[in-house]
Formats: structure tokens, sequence, C-alpha cells
């Protein structure tokens, strides 16, 4: 019971690590800005890709460990499927902006560089599809979407 516990809020806090760094780049992106302002940014993405890793190994572990539901009860849910899909689809379309910023943090810290704006649609599509997963999380709480 305890390990469950502290895993589902691993687990919540992990996501609550994404949203906040995911906003915070956001917000902090700008159409050019210098290596250090960059270099601030690839620390955010940092804390974004430990929060994403976080949130991974502790979603398998609840799903496949045997921890509070069983693994049946998300293995048989399509929306589960889902969810998961969604999550690695914001995995592929931080790759981009991740080694945009780790290629641009160094350098002349005064240096302006351009942003490309494919960085800032991407970081709008992750947070995009970021906020519909607690919406299916919810719907698959209740049970809906099970298929078995």
């Amino acid at each position: 019971m305890t390990t469950e516990i502290l895993l589902r809020y691993l687990h919540f806090i992990s996501i609550f690590a994404i949203v906040g760094s995911l906003v915070s780049e956001h917000l902090l992106l700008k159409k050019t800005m210098t290596r250090k302002e960059i270099k601030k940014i690839a620390i955010i993405d940092g804390v974004y890709g430990m929060a994403a890793l976080t949130l991974l190994a502790v979603g398998l572990t609840l799903w496949l460990g045997g921890y509070g539901k069983p693994t049946v009860f998300y293995s048989l849910n399509f929306i589960f499927h889902i969810k998961i899909t969604l999550f690695a689809t914001i995995g592929i379309l931080s790759i981009y902006p991740t080694v945009f910023f780790i290629k641009n943090r160094k350098g002349d810290h005064e240096e302006v560089v351009a942003i490309p704006k494919s960085i800032f649609m991407l970081l709008r599509l992750e947070l995009l599809i970021l906020f519909i997963i607690p919406l299916l999380a919810g719907l698959m709480a209740k049970g809906i979407g099970h298929f078995g």
C-alpha cells in the first residue's frame, strides 16, 4: 500500500513538472534570444526530460507491477492506449526543440540566435496534446474504454 501511494505521488508530481516546464519554455521563448537565455530554456528542458522519464518509469511500474488496479484494467482499455500514444507523440515532438536548445546554448552568451517558428509550433502542439491526456485519464478511471 505504501509503495503504491509513493508511486502515484511520483506520477502526479512528474505530471506537474512536465506541465510547468513546458509552460515555462513557451513563456520564455522569443523570436530571437541570446545564448544565455537559450541556456536557461535548455535547463528547463532538462527538467522536462527528467520528469518525462520519471513519469514513464513510474507509469510502467504502476501498470505492469501490479500496484493498484490489475494490469488487465489498463491493457484492455483503448483510452489507455490512446493516452500512451499521445504521451509518446509528445516525446517525439520534443526531440527537435531539445536538440536545438542543446546545440545553441553554448558560445558567446550575448550572441543573438533566431528561434525557428517550428519550435513555437511544436511546443504549442505538445501543450495541446498534454492537456488532452488528463481528460482521457478521467474517462479511464470511470471504466470508459474497457474492451475486455
